[in-house]
């Protein structure tokens, strides 16, 4: 019989993630490994593949894999999955931090299974340009919230052609090499927002992006549009909550918080 590894199948606001406690070094070929089992229909499925490590520096490591085998630095509906998964599996205290790619994360596993993380500080590259694409020239702004996020306003959210315009967008010369997350927001009233993200890696829209989310609500704070904490209807339905700490026009802190959940546990026969 083949070799197999177990798994867990974890979901945050339509998010869904593959866990594997990576602490023995169960997983040798990490890229090979999320290709095949992030893949619909020919394994389990999943917006990406957590990896839970050993740390030297804090409680422990996560590491995500994106389904097209890129490596990246933050997901924070990935984190939230992740506490979960260190504090109802393997016991860890329901308040921990942990390192990622983006840096250390600071979580708090709380009743019905709700998640808050604190994310790295906000950094904006580009508070306000303009973007020209075929047939449309777009109003933008450019900020990484762990990872590199575009946010777009929109006045029909459901009017938005997310894959191919975001497609567009995350593959603009602009943001090359790299490339960028694409977030298209309405805002619905002085303390929510509506949400649609077309993801980096994933290549096509999600049910839900945590990162892009918490970069939505920072850019509707900044601009006067909200105010926090921001509650994001993302396009899964579900409602995440961002708190926004500033001093003046500087973000200080930034926490998402929402509900994550285990779906099924099983093995990946490779």
């Amino acid at each position: 019989m083949r070799s197999a590894i177990p798994f867990y199948k974890m979901v945050a606001s339509g998010n869904d993630f593959v866990v594997v406690d990576n602490t023995r070094g169960a997983v040798k070929d990490p890229i090979a490994l999320a290709r095949e089992i992030c893949r619909p229909h020919l394994g389990a499925g999943a917006d990406g593949l957590l990896l839970f490590e050993n740390s030297k520096t804090a409680n422990f490591k996560m590491r995500i894999i994106n389904p097209d085998g890129s490596e990246a630095a933050a997901c924070g509906n990935g984190f939230r999955c992740i506490a979960l998964y260190a504090h109802g599996v393997l016991k860890y205290s329901p308040r921990m931090i942990f390192e990622s790619g983006s840096g250390l994360i600071e979580a708090e596993v709380g009743s019905k299974e709700n998640v808050r993380v604190q994310l790295v500080k906000p950094r904006i590259f580009e508070p306000d340009g303009f973007l020209d694409i075929p047939k449309s020239r777009l109003r933008y702004t450019f900020l990484d919230t762990g990872v590199p996020h575009t946010v777009i306003f929109v006045e029909d959210l459901e009017k938005i052609d997310v894959f191919e315009t975001g497609r567009a967008v995350r593959h603009h010369t602009h943001f090359q090499p790299f490339g960028t997350n694409v977030n298209f927001v309405e805002i619905k009233s002085k303390k929510e927002i509506a949400v649609r993200t077309y993801e980096r890696g994933v290549e096509n829209e999600t049910l839900a992006c945590g990162t892009g989310s918490t970069a939505s609500a920072v850019v509707s704070v900044l601009k006067g549009s909200v105010e926090s904490p921001v509650s994001v209807l993302t396009k899964s339905g579900e409602k995440l909550k961002i708190e926004i700490q500033r001093k003046g026009e500087e973000i200080t802190k930034v926490f998402l918080e929402g509900r994550a959940q285990f779906v099924y546990k099983g093995e990946y026969f490779l």
